[in-house]
């Protein structure tokens, strides 16, 4: 039997689910500037790039699968947390709490138009890993 290491080999997408495309449109490619790779209104989704993973923003209902808010932050990447901080809020975006720093990493919480959970993220001490 193959290990999960050799079966899995990346993430494709994240889904996120909204009950409005047009304000999470906005939100993903507006406020946070990333590229949005797909829009089908028919079915209702659309999806947004970060580099290395697509979010993928759906209208559960419209798809059968109903909406359900993600409450455990994604950890969107950044080189500096305080100056992307700064830059979204100008945007409109509001922050729970004050920016963490856990000794290891700078994080600030925040969350989507629909209570979506998302932080940025920034490692500044060396990852040490499992062998």
């Amino acid at each position: 039997m193959a290990s999960t290491r050799e079966l899995v080999t990346g993430v494709d997408f994240v889904p996120f689910s909204t009950q409005d495309l047009d304000q999470a449109m906005d939100f993903y490619g507006t406020k946070l500037g990333l590229r949005r790779s797909v829009h089908i209104p028919e079915r209702q989704y659309a999806e947004f790039e970060t580099g290395n993973v697509t979010l993928s923003i759906v209208v559960g209902e419209a798809m059968g699968i109903g909406h359900n808010v993600n409450r455990t932050a994604m950890a969107l990447h950044v080189d500096d947390v305080a100056a992307a901080r700064a830059v979204l809020e100008e945007r409109g975006v509001q922050f729970h709490g004050d920016t963490l720093d856990t000794g290891v990493c700078h994080m600030a919480f925040f969350a989507d138009p629909d209570g979506n959970a998302l932080m940025l993220h920034h490692r500044y001490a060396p990852r040490t890993t499992e062998t």
